[in-house]
């Protein structure tokens, strides 16, 4: 081995929470840095009302984590307002409970869609989108305290996390908690963050202004009081901060580095939330990394590589928040522009790891996964030797386990004919022989296992749940398994009650985080 890919030797969980935050910033339509600066502006707001130390270690770690579960609905965002990165960047411009808000919501119906595919989008969403989009919080909630629970942070936090989402006035989510029932940390978490949408395209006046308009509304009069006659020191410095190294030298108590073991699993549960995007990438992330893991085992190379690889592979799509499921989702062509944000992922990817002298190694590796020796890949269109070893395999093993899954414009290949597509990617000078052979060699050809499968949950179960997770309905499940409605509607039921969950958003988490997305031999889906 040649390659400088080291693996990390110190990595704080600060540092994982500042990267996670970049990908919910992409994930929000928001600037890159904007859940940083919530948390300088919130620690600030902190230090003004004296809090005590455990509370700014709430704060801090609250700030950072509460926007990571934003993207677990982009699909059924996308699927009736459009670009789902457009309506969660307007989401802050107004209040989200009123007339407005409501105004703005029908108004993004079926965006991008025009004459009667736009008015069969907007007949669907009244007679069953209405509640896709009533637990959208309730479901950014779930998934940023289950991200908490796996990332073992403590209840304290996650107990803060519950309350992010509501409101002073109780109209919030997920259980309507209001006024001083609700933590310090959670009302100044929601107030920080949309004070820095407004100081950014208005500065201090702006903000202050949003707030004293939301007060006793959205937010805590009081912080808002605080707030306004403070703003001058709040604010002062906050676009220009290094807000990389201002968010990790705030961190309340050090804390004490990952060990490798924690490391892996904090970077396998990243890996899963960043495959919740799309109903079409469940799975993925864990599929590459254990083939990638394989792959290098079988090469012999040395364990420090093996992690090395294994650890990219976990981070490798990570810019995928940024663009929008309009476009991941779209069963058609895609247009010039479109594609140009699909080659735009990997350099994401590469730019939110590459703050952290810890894992910018990581980030290096994980930006080659679509780049080909021939110069025909991307982001960067390199060639040859340019291209390093691992990241030679992992691009073999990502186009390898990608043609196994579906995709919106295609059904999965068998094992066979993604070996053959590999194979063909090699003649054609655009894929490493070596790494090929070995890719191939740890792959073999999947064959199916009798297992048991968690929450009791029978075969033909998780037969419906993978369905369901890809993003199909109880009726096109039905045609899909050659069975009646009614007798999905039941799986379905079943399923909900066994896995204690109540939609398909959380029903994805839950196939995902228990492996039960991996691609089966002849196994076909249904747009």
């Amino acid at each position: 081995m040649t390659d400088r890919s080291t693996t990390p030797e110190s990595v704080r969980l600060a540092e994982l929470l500042a990267v996670l935050a970049l990908g919910a910033d992409l994930g929000m339509g928001q600037p890159m840095e904007h859940a940083m600066r919530q948390s300088v502006l919130a620690l600030r707001i902190g230090e003004l009302l004296g809090l005590n130390e455990d509370d700014r270690a709430v704060l801090y770690y609250v700030s950072l984590i509460a926007w990571v579960g934003c993207h677990i609905d982009a699909y059924e965002q996308a699927k009736w307002f459009g670009d789902d990165l457009a309506l969660k960047g307007n989401f802050r411009l107004v209040d989200p409970v009123g007339i407005r808000s409501l105004g703005q919501m029908i108004g993004q119906i079926g965006a991008g869609r025009h004459g009667l595919d736009r008015a069969a989008v907007a007949a669907r969403f009244f007679t069953g989108g209405m509640r896709d989009a009533a637990v959208m919080l309730h479901n950014h909630w779930y998934a940023a305290d289950q991200l908490a629970g796996e990332l073992g942070l403590p209840q304290d936090v996650r107990d803060a996390l519950l309350h992010t989402f509501e409101r002073w006035d109780g109209k919030g989510a997920p259980n309507g908690i209001k006024g001083e029932e609700l933590q310090i940390t959670a009302r100044i978490v929601n107030l920080a963050d949309v004070l820095v949408v407004f100081h950014g395209a208005g500065g201090a006046d702006a903000a202050v202004e949003v707030a004293r308009q939301r007060s006793g509304t959205q937010f805590d009069p009081s912080l808002v009081e605080l707030v306004a006659r403070e703003a001058p020191l709040l604010f002062a410095d906050l676009t220009d901060t290094t807000t990389w190294d201002a968010i990790i030298d705030a961190e309340p108590a050090l804390g004490p580095s990952l060990s490798s073991q924690q490391l892996d699993a904090a970077l396998e549960a990243i890996g899963d939330f960043t495959d919740l995007k799309s109903p079409y990438t469940l799975g993925h992330t864990r599929a590459v990394a254990e083939l990638a893991t394989a792959t290098a085992t079988t090469m012999s190379w040395p364990g420090a590589e093996v992690a090395h690889v294994r650890r990219a592979a976990l981070l490798h799509d990570l810019g995928r928040l940024g663009v929008s499921n309009a476009i991941w989702d779209k069963p058609g062509e895609l247009t010039a522009a479109e594609a140009e944000r699909v080659r735009l992922h990997p350099y994401l990817t590469e730019r939110m790891l590459a703050s952290s002298p810890a894992l910018a190694a990581l980030g290096a590796t994980a930006a080659q996964h679509h780049e080909r020796l021939d110069g025909s890949g991307y982001p960067r269109g390199i060639r040859g030797d340019s291209m390093t070893a691992v990241g030679r395999l992992l691009a073999a093993v990502d186009a390898y386990a990608g043609k196994l899954e579906p995709r919106p414009h295609r059904a999965p290949l068998s094992a066979t004919e993604a070996a053959q597509y590999l194979r063909d990617e090699v003649r054609a000078g655009r894929q490493d022989p070596q790494s090929v052979d070995a890719v191939l060699t740890a792959a073999g050809h999947p064959t199916r296992r009798r297992r048991e499968w968690p929450a009791g949950l029978t075969t033909r179960e998780v037969e419906v749940l993978r369905l369901l997770a890809r993003g199909l309905s109880n009726k096109q499940v039905a045609e899909r398994l050659v069975i009646s409605r009614k007798t999905v509607d039941n799986h379905v039921e079943h399923i909900y009650t066994k896995i204690g969950v109540s939609n398909r958003a959380r029903a994805s988490l839950f196939a995902v985080r228990h492996g039960l997305m991996a691609p089966v031999e002849d196994e076909e889906f249904t747009p």
